[in-house]
Formats: structure tokens, C-alpha cells, sequence
């Protein structure tokens, strides 16, 4: 059982290891371009999150949910936009507020008509 414990330190040492990255995604209707910018800690969770409501047809967002019954979960995608990691002199509040100017950059770039407040 020695091996055992051995993996399991390892990939404990390996997830402490591990950097933070986040970054800003964008959440589109196919059927009519309307779109939900948005900034995460852990942008991957997140889209697994999406992943998951598609599959069992549930909406991720409250704030998708009138579009989410009209037009079907398979209407949406999911599209990381930018990923930024953290850096190791960065508190968790820093890091956050460069992911809301990641997400106010990216707004600058997109269509404000289409995007769902």
C-alpha cells in the first residue's frame, strides 16, 4: 500500500502546486447573436458547469433562462474569450479585479446591443 500513498501525496502536492488561472468567457445564442460576457475565478469550472445544464437541459444562468426555454439548450455555446493566470504576488481581491477589467476589455470589443445585462 506504500505505492498508494505515495500517489495520493503526490497529486496533493500537485493540486497545492497547481496556479490559479481564471479569464472571461462568453455564453452565445446561435439563433439571434445575443451573448452574456462574463469573468471566473476558474473559467474551465465553469464551462463544465455549462456542459453539464446543456446535457441535462437545465440553464446555467438565471439571466439566460427566458432565452434558454425559447430557443433550447442546444442553441448555446460556451467560448473562453482570455485566460490570465495568477501571480504568486497577487491576492485573491487583485486577482478578481484584473479578471473585471479582462471582461471590461473584452466588452469594448463585442456588440453591447446583443449582450444580455
Amino acid at each position: 500500500m506504500a505505492g498508494t500513498s505515495d500517489w495520493k501525496r503526490e497529486l496533493r502536492n500537485e493540486y497545492k502546486e497547481r496556479k490559479t488561472s481564471g479569464g472571461a468567457f462568453m455564453i452565445t445564442n446561435n439563433e439571434n447573436g445575443r451573448y452574456v460576457l462574463q469573468g471566473a475565478v476558474n473559467v474551465r469550472r465553469f464551462q463544465n458547469r455549462f456542459d453539464f445544464s446543456k446535457d441535462t437541459g437545465s440553464c446555467v444562468l438565471t439571466k439566460l433562462q427566458q432565452e434558454w426555454n425559447e430557443y433550447g439548450a442546444k442553441a448555446f455555446k460556451f467560448e473562453v474569450l482570455e485566460e490570465i493566470e495568477m501571480k504568486d504576488t497577487q491576492t485573491m481581491k487583485e486577482f478578481e479585479e484584473d479578471l473585471q477589467l479582462l471582461e471590461e476589455i473584452w466588452a469594448e470589443k463585442l456588440d453591447p446591443k446583443l449582450r444580455i445585462p
